[in-house]
């Protein structure tokens, strides 16, 4: 029954992978690919890392390893896609034509290189309710 899952996590997980590859290929700007990317390829990686683990029960060792790898991948992956798409963003890397919505337009000061709300004007002054 294990060696089922174990199958299946690794199928599911070359599938994920396979997605991430297609999509590079297959995505029209920088951003949409970096976008599938990094979500099929964290999720590729810990099934097949989660499969490791299962393989080896007894090797307390190796299911610790897979289980931080896994927990680090899920953390650090979409914070460094994030920023590495802002970064794309804020030097000009060209949009899709298709692009409908640009949430940062208007919102971002080159001179400064501040990013601001939109919410409040300058030199609006923001309170908070007391507590």
């Amino acid at each position: 029954m294990i060696s089922i899952l174990i199958g299946l996590l690794c199928t599911i997980g070359a599938v994920a992978i396979l997605i991430a590859a297609i999509g590079i290929l297959r995505m029209p700007d920088f951003y949409l690919r970096l976008s599938v990317t990094v979500k099929a390829a964290t999720l590729g990686g810990g099934l097949l890392l989660l499969s490791a683990a299962f393989y080896f029960p007894e090797e307390v060792s190796v299911t610790t390893k897979a289980l931080a790898i896994i927990f680090f991948l899920t953390l650090t992956a979409p914070v460094a896609a994030h920023l590495i798409g802002r970064t794309a963003y804020f030097i000009g890397t060209e949009k899709w034509k298709g692009t409908v919505r640009d949430d940062l337009a208007g919102m971002y000061d080159k001179d400064t290189h501040q990013l601001s709300s939109g919410d409040a004007t300058e030199g609006d002054s923001v309170s908070h309710p007391s507590s």
